[in-house]
């Protein structure tokens, strides 16, 4: 077996994408955009045997003061991991390339299950992966833990959906999005897709959910630059839904007009109570509706990632106006319409915490994932091929408080 770097686009492309463990994250393009956009110089490595690629990744490079770097290789390795002599044979030539650039440390975090839950988060199966986690371990990886929630550079639960056919994938919804999606469209929001002109609009969703969850926002040339590197290789869409004043208005004064007629008609005190209910849930909307200045109103949007047999759901945010008009359940139905037409095999939602309770500020995100139907998914986690030990040890005491310092500059 051959070590190889500098592989070629088309080569280390043509392999990635047909790979079982193919990933956005480890695709030539998510180099590029990260070369440009955070500062970290792409690698593009592998083995091959008889001339032919049995393993590669994405390197990314974080040069440090003092002529140090550490390296990531998100969701990496493109390999079978079933294959102890692959895999050690290829960390053992990653460590000789790493020393080359004065590495401290490489950190993976593996697109690998490790085990079978049920929706609730509990165990289904004895089937797992606690034994590649062993094989990890012995070839010199540090495992960083079975975090719960979001501390990593990557998620380590999420939902995932298998894409069968739109009939099988709606009757497996939970009963809450079956009743939303079965009403349609009510309110004629319109849902548009694919062009740059969104992204101030799609900002404008993203700021509102940053400020209503206190959570820290990447500037808004960060997502343009996102789409725009992966959309010309059709490996990302946006997707955003508009609410149109005027229009919503008429549709529901004339949805009232006719509950006060038709409650008028009733003997049944039931009956008016219930349309009476639906009344003022209708004047309340109204009055939402006339105290927003703006015509056009954006109310939920989402970037997507493509890439291989999956999409993934990566950057979106919601209007904190007009929640209760449902656009978010809209625009992730359209984008598991697409995806079933244009022949994908799974969408990944794109993370979520372990099984919170309702006071957790990420329930609500939880949830509503849950009711999509997937599968609750959860990783190996993250693991450090550690090269200098001692510069290791100073790195992890000096990085969480850069790290604070700049989140706390991020949400001034």
């Amino acid at each position: 077996m051959n070590f190889v770097s500098n592989i070629e686009e088309k080569e280390y492309e043509n392999f990635v994408k047909n790979h079982s463990k193919s990933h956005f994250l480890q695709s030539y393009n998510w180099g590029i955009f990260c070369k440009e956009n955070k500062k970290m110089i792409p690698h593009y490595i592998g083995l091959k045997k008889n001339n032919k690629l049995i393993c590669c990744a994405l390197l990314l490079q974080k040069k440090l003061p003092f002529g140090y770097s550490y390296f990531y290789s998100p969701r990496g390795f493109i390999i079978d991991f079933n294959d102890k002599n692959t895999l050690t044979i290829f960390t053992e030539k990653l460590k000789e390339y790493l020393k080359k650039y004065n590495a401290i440390f490489l950190k993976i975090d593996p697109d690998i299950k490790l085990h079978d839950l049920d929706l609730e988060g509990n165990i289904i199966s004895k089937s797992n992966n606690f034994d590649l986690i062993k094989t990890l371990i012995n070839l010199g990886y540090k495992h960083l833990g079975f975090n719960k929630a979001f501390e990593h550079n990557q998620p380590r639960y999420t939902f995932r959906l298998n894409l069968t056919n739109m009939d099988e994938i709606k009757n497996n919804f939970h009963i809450t999005t079956k009743k939303i999606i079965s009403k349609g469209n009510p309110y004629e929001l319109e849902i548009l897709k694919n062009s740059e002109s969104y992204i101030d609009d799609f900002y404008t969703t993203m700021e509102e959910t940053a400020k209503r969850e206190n959570i820290a926002l990447y500037p808004k040339k960060y997502f343009l630059n996102f789409y725009k590197i992966l959309h010309k290789n059709d490996n990302s869409d946006i997707y955003i839904v508009y609410l149109n004043k005027i229009k919503t208005l008429a549709i529901l004064n004339n949805r009232l007009s006719e509950l006060k007629m038709n409650i008028e008609q009733l003997k049944s005190e039931s009956k008016k109570n219930e349309l009476q209910n639906q009344i003022r849930k209708i004047e309340k909307l109204i009055e939402e509706l006339e105290n927003i200045e703006e015509d056009k109103l954006p109310l939920s949007s989402i970037i997507t990632a493509k890439y291989g047999n999956k999409v993934w759901t990566m950057h979106g945010g919601n209007h904190t106006k007009l929640r209760s008009l449902n656009a978010n359940y809209l625009i992730y139905y359209k984008i598991i319409e697409d995806a079933v037409k244009e022949n994908y095999e799974m969408i990944d939602f794109f993370g979520t915490s372990y099984n919170p309770d309702e006071k957790d500020p990420e329930y609500g995100i939880h949830l509503f994932k849950k009711r999509l139907g997937g599968e609750y998914t959860e990783f190996i986690g993250e693991f450090d091929l550690v090269l200098k030990k001692f510069i290791y040890l100073l790195f992890n005491i000096l990085i969480p408080i850069y790290r604070k310092i700049s989140k706390l500059k991020n949400k001034k």
